[in-house]
């Protein structure tokens, strides 16, 4: 059966785990030598267990490119990432990532979307083997029924819970997101955010987010890591210290503007607009 979003909400009322170390990022550098730019140096940053970090800065700090050397999708130049004490060295299968566009197969359901990991994997009979774990995830982000309907039925903010559960179905250690709510309006992704925080403290996830939106950072984060421009390094760590789960009405208290405030002033102090 599905989680249901009392019971999420009840789990995220207890306090974020300080757990073990899932991701370790170590001296991290990268350099793109046949356009001779270094678009990270000496990065070093550790994900703890059911902890949400959000990541900030200039334009063409390398935010992303942290990412998807995270992810595995380009190595780095020097340095290494870890994931549960073994180095990544290409995609796994235990590394959930999201984008800014949800990128599902037209011609695909939503349910077929979401299995599409497994059964690229493991083959057709192993996707259809996990229909249920995939309707339950359609379910616990408000989906159910959705199933059989094709994404140009969908909403951008449904799409992007689809992408969401496809994310998730395969059970990953760590989430990594790539400004999954960029291209959505501001209403649409105040919800999302909203939601992204239910899913992610119902089910413990260790979560990784790239954003150019401050107050986004804040909401989501435990901790906010503040990039310096190009080459990117890790400025300044900022603790958000707010209570969980985080509400809307939670952005327009003077905690939650003071630390918007502290994190605008730091990129202005690097010279970089968010």
């Amino acid at each position: 059966m599905a989680e249901s979003a009392d019971a999420l909400l009840r789990a995220g009322q207890q306090s974020r785990p300080n757990g073990d170390e899932v991701v370790t990022i170590s001296n991290l550098s990268k350099t793109f030598h046949k356009r001779g730019l270094t678009a990270l140096e000496g990065v070093d940053v550790t994900l703890r267990h059911g902890t949400f970090t959000s990541v900030i800065g200039p334009s063409g700090c390398g935010k992303s490119t942290l990412l998807k050397i995270m992810a595995g999708l380009i190595p780095a130049t020097m340095g290494e990432v870890l994931l549960n004490g073994q180095p990544v060295t290409g995609p796994r299968k235990d590394i959930g990532i999201m984008f800014q566009q949800p990128t599902l197969l037209p011609w695909r359901t939503a349910l077929e979307n979401v299995l599409l990991p497994i059964e690229i994997r493991s083959g057709a009979a192993a996707a259809e083997g996990a229909s249920d774990r995939g309707r339950e995830l359609l379910d616990l982000v408000g989906l159910e029924g959705f199933d059989h309907v094709h994404p140009f039925e969908l909403s951008g903010g449904m799409a992007q819970r689809v992408a969401i559960c496809r994310m998730l179905v395969t059970g990953p250690a760590i989430l990594l997101l790539d400004e999954p709510f960029g291209a959505l309006d501001e209403l649409t992704r105040e919800y999302m955010n909203f939601e992204l925080q239910r899913i992610c403290l119902g089910r413990d996830a260790t979560s990784f987010m790239v954003t150019h939106a401050i107050p986004e950072a804040v909401f989501l984060g435990d901790e906010v890591l503040v990039m310096s421009a190009r080459p990117g390094r890790i400025a300044e760590i900022v603790d958000v210290d707010l209570p969980r789960p985080r509400t809307l009405d939670m952005m327009t208290t003077p905690e939650f503007a003071s630390l918007v405030r502290h994190v605008r002033h730091r990129l202005d102090e690097l010279g970089a607009i968010a």
